[in-house]
This record gives C-alpha cells, structure tokens and sequence, in this order.
C-alpha cells in the first residue's frame, strides 16, 4: 500500500510502497505522536524511514493493493 508523510516545512512529502497493514501503520503513527518520539515505517523492499513524530503535518494511509497492474503472469 502506499503511504505518504508529510512533514511539517518540508516542500515534498514522503512517499512509500509498504506491505505493512493499515492498522499497523496507524498503531505506529498513534503510538509515536502520543510518545512524542520517532515513526519508523518500512518499505516493500526492508528499507526503513524515520520521521520524528513532532515534525509530521499528516499522514496518508492508501488502499491495500490486491494485485498489481501489470505484465505478469495472471
């Protein structure tokens, strides 16, 4: 699914192809901004992105992707 982050003074927001859950996407943000301390999010490929929960304007959770478009094998 993707997801977006924006970050507070930031031109660009960030953006991330995750097979995490929304749920557990939004336990992490809910978790973070109560603790005030840092969001950790991975992406598909084990990259991890760490954003300090006091720096985040928004967070946008997208749909879950059943099946990519595309050429493969149907």
């Amino acid at each position: 699914m993707e997801i977006k982050v924006g970050v507070i003074h930031a031109p660009r927001e960030i953006v991330l192809e995750s097979e995490e859950s929304s749920s557990d996407v939004e336990t992490a943000f809910t978790e973070a901004i109560k603790n005030d301390s840092v969001l950790t999010l991975t992406d598909e490929r084990g990259r991890k992105v760490l954003v300090p929960a006091a720096k985040i304007a928004y967070l946008e959770i997208g749909q879950e992707a059943v099946r990519r478009v595309g050429f493969g094998a149907v």
